[in-house]
């Protein structure tokens, strides 16, 4: 089944569950596959994985804004609505999986210093794309050419 086909079908649950918060999270996700379809990039696999990585960014993102003005009740909607979108992203990368693959890509590249990190950071997101957050991709390659 489509990711659209899908999100509609979990529209109509969540509303005859009456669950609002799940209703609200997929309808944002329903409004950026729309918009996708209009867009001059157009509706493909590719884009759909970034936009709803893109979204689960955002959400954590205003989550972290939230709890840093002590509005927890705000930041909780947040992340509630972050996980609910991060079901339909395919299945994330451990840290120690994300580790090895990026040790294979230091070698292949043959990078010894944080002067190469641009190298590796290109063919590492290249790789992992929709598996790994970029911000531990980042994280880890520095730490490894610091070595």
């Amino acid at each position: 089944m489509a990711l659209e086909e899908k999100i509609n079908a979990d529209i109509k649950s969540a509303m005859l569950a009456k669950e609002s918060a799940k209703l609200e999270a997929l309808r944002a996700v329903k409004s950026a596959i729309l918009l996708l379809k209009t867009s001059p990039e157009g509706y493909t696999d590719e884009t759909e994985l970034k936009a709803l990585q893109k979204m689960v960014k955002q959400r954590k993102e205003t989550a972290d804004v939230y709890k840093g003005q002590s509005r927890n009740d705000l930041a909780e909607v947040e992340l509630s609505q972050a996980a609910i979108i991060e079901a339909y992203l395919p299945q994330q990368m451990s840290e120690e999986e994300v580790r090895a693959e990026i040790q294979k890509v230091i070698t292949t590249v043959g990078a010894s210093s944080p002067a190469d990190m641009g190298k590796v950071m290109g063919v590492a997101t290249k790789q992992l794309a929709g598996k790994a957050d970029g911000k531990l991709i980042s994280t880890i390659v520095k730490e490894l050419l610091s070595k």
